[in-house]
């Protein structure tokens, strides 16, 4: 990203893809810890199945 010329201030949504929903409290901790005072917006779904079975993938649009 920062080769872009962004950082995470400029995320202004993100969607997490989960494969167990039952997971949340424990990804949004960590996403809590990432984005420190920073809040963009956000949702969540589960999801059947994630490449490479992966646990948790997550979408960030940004804007600058």
């Amino acid at each position: 990203m920062k080769e872009a010329g962004f950082d995470k201030e400029h995320i202004v949504t993100c969607g997490v893809f989960m494969i167990n929903l039952s997971l949340f409290n424990e990804m949004n901790e960590v996403y809590a810890e990432f984005f420190g005072n920073h809040k963009p917006a956000r949702f969540a779904v589960e999801v059947a199945k994630l490449p490479y079975d992966v646990l948790i993938e997550i979408e960030a649009i940004s804007s600058k």
